[in-house]
């Protein structure tokens, strides 16, 4: 299993595709996510040739949890001491929920190192909607149940059209819950914590000069459509779409399009870049 050690922090990592590619990308995961969350993703850019980069943060299921909070800028310094390890000097950065947030601190503090940068379902700052869903999900976590836990947070994240027609897989979801480790929930409130008190960062949002992707899911009723106004405002050069019929997860719910989003935006910002993937 590959590790990155930082100073004592063991970091989850994976180096998929073709490592020797002159083009990388980095998906960077939402925070009650895994690296198997770009499952439906990533796939695609290792078949179109780039090398393809998957880690969990400090604080994720396979990487450690030291006492917390964290920061967002300790979040990004990570992934670039991860990125150099590898000797990648360039990266797109494609970024769900808590990974966008991350991607948007790294492209923020280290310009000079982001390709392009993509934030689904993200945000740069709080309202008290928001705060109150994040807290309900800090008690879930104390009930120490993983499986309640997961039934509790699926309503504010999935689109309800997802719901409905995938309830037998979120159910062996749920149910599959109650083998996740004990340190699992520590870790998502550590991370809750961070995201309360660090997440804000509209008033940077102006330094990001990569090329940027903003993408929302119209019913995403956790990191609403007024979130990724905002986002698609301040940055500067930004495309912004909004995906009908679709929740927060739009990774799961609306992959085949996200997946022809990513690959032309890419493309477009990749000179490196191949359009010769399989329908």
């Amino acid at each position: 299993m590959p590790i990155l050690d930082l100073d004592g922090v063991k970091l989850y990592y994976e180096d998929r595709g073709n490592e020797k590619a002159k083009s990388a990308v980095a998906f960077l995961n939402g925070v009650m996510a895994s690296t198997n969350s770009w499952d439906f993703i990533s796939p695609v850019f290792e078949e179109m040739g780039f090398r393809v980069i998957r880690h969990d943060f400090r604080g994720q299921l396979k990487s450690d949890k030291p006492a917390g909070p964290y920061s967002f800028a300790q979040h990004a310094g990570d992934a670039k001491a991860l990125f150099e390890s590898l000797g990648i000097q360039r990266v797109h950065l494609v970024g769900t929920s808590y990974g966008s947030e991350v991607g948007m601190k790294f492209a923020i503090l280290y310009p000079e190192m982001v390709q392009s940068l993509t934030v689904i379902d993200g945000v740069s700052e709080l309202d008290e909607v928001l705060r109150g869903f994040i807290d309900s999900w800090t008690l879930l976590c104390e009930l120490g149940d993983g499986e309640k836990f997961f039934r509790g947070m699926t309503p504010s994240i999935y689109g309800n059209s997802f719901i409905r027609e995938h309830g037998e897989m979120l159910d062996q979801r749920a149910k599959a819950c109650r083998l996740l480790p004990p340190d699992y929930l520590e870790g998502q409130k550590i991370l809750y914590e961070t995201f309360e008190k660090d997440v804000y960062m509209t008033d940077e949002l102006h330094k990001i000069q990569a090329p940027t992707l903003v993408i929302v899911g119209q019913e995403d009723i956790l990191k609403r459509v007024k979130f990724s106004d905002i986002i698609a405002r301040e940055i500067p050069d930004t495309e912004y779409v909004i995906l009908p019929d679709c929740g927060h997860v739009g990774i799961f719910e609306k992959y085949g399009t996200l997946n022809t989003l990513l690959t032309g935006f890419l493309c477009k910002h990749d000179g490196n870049c191949r359009l010769t993937v399989k329908a």
